[in-house]
């Protein structure tokens, strides 16, 4: 039997700076111990990188999909393309969702991709990856009217609520908590995620983005700008103060995050090879 790993549920490989090594970043993560990271595309131009490391790096689960920021920058036939990628690919769709925090925006368009989407993840019987910022109505909204999702979808990075919590998890959600959530004063999600059931819990980096408190910080990975980048490394101590944060012994925790990452992304998962 596989032992347990972490598994970063959302993560940005290509949006690195253009100084950082790929390679050396899968590395280093899997020296601390996670042996999964859920790289998500964004647009029509980064799926051929997301798709690129998943070949070159068997700890790399792609996910292909366009992010509500995108939904105006698509070509005529996105979508066709989409459906052919997702098709012929063992991958999630995503990332994907519904976004009022960068203006404007455009709310028909954003639905109507979100929408597209998500059917493509049902018919294809795959795991989709949902991005809601201040958009929490209007994503439950469009959620209550959806038909399921055979293999569930995951609330990245989640801001919502505690008492959304409930009705999500009944949708088939996974919900994902960043390194964020460990800052003091995110009191909206760390209350949501001490409400948690631990068998939908997942955890991520976001990175390069939500970069952690300083003490969860494996390495200081910067751009040639100075911008601190958050490293997928830093998993292993955001690990950690979730354990704290939640009262939970760290080993236990890491045990139940693996058996949740290995239902929601099966077969994902068993695609890829075990490195070690």
């Amino acid at each position: 039997m596989t032992s347990a790993g972490l598994v970063d549920s959302h993560i940005h490989l290509q949006d690195y700076c253009a100084e950082s090594d790929t390679g050396l970043l899968v590395s280093q993560a899997m020296s601390a111990g996670v042996t999964r990271l859920v790289c998500n595309g964004t647009h029509e131009g980064d799926w051929d990188d997301v798709q690129s490391f998943a070949q070159l790096y068997p700890a790399v689960i792609p996910c292909f999909g366009v992010h509500p920021w995108f939904v105006n920058d698509v070509s005529p036939d996105w979508l066709s393309t989409l459906d052919k990628l997702v098709g012929s690919t063992a991958c999630g769709v995503g990332e994907i969702g519904l976004d009022r925090n960068r203006q404007p925006f455009d709310k028909a368009a954003q639905e109507q991709a979100f929408r597209a989407q998500l059917e493509l993840a049902r018919r294809y019987g795959r795991p989709a990856m949902v991005h809601c910022v201040r958009s929490w109505g209007w994503m439950m909204d469009v959620l209550r009217s959806e038909k399921p999702l055979p293999q569930g979808f995951l609330m990245h990075a989640y801001g919502g609520s505690a008492d959304l919590i409930s009705e999500l998890v009944e949708m088939g959600a996974y919900i994902s908590f960043s390194g964020k959530a460990l800052e003091p004063n995110y009191e909206r999600a760390r209350t949501a995620l001490k409400a948690m059931p631990r068998d939908r819990l997942l955890l991520e980096t976001d990175g390069p983005c939500l970069i952690p408190p300083p003490r969860y910080r494996a390495y200081d990975l910067r751009t040639a700008e100075g911008e601190e980048e958050n490293h997928p490394a830093n998993l292993a101590l955001i690990l950690e103060g979730v354990a704290e944060l939640l009262g939970a012994d760290a080993d236990d925790l890491k045990a139940t995050l693996w058996e949740n990452a290995q239902r929601f992304l099966e077969p994902l998962m068993n695609t890829k090879k075990e490195q070690t």
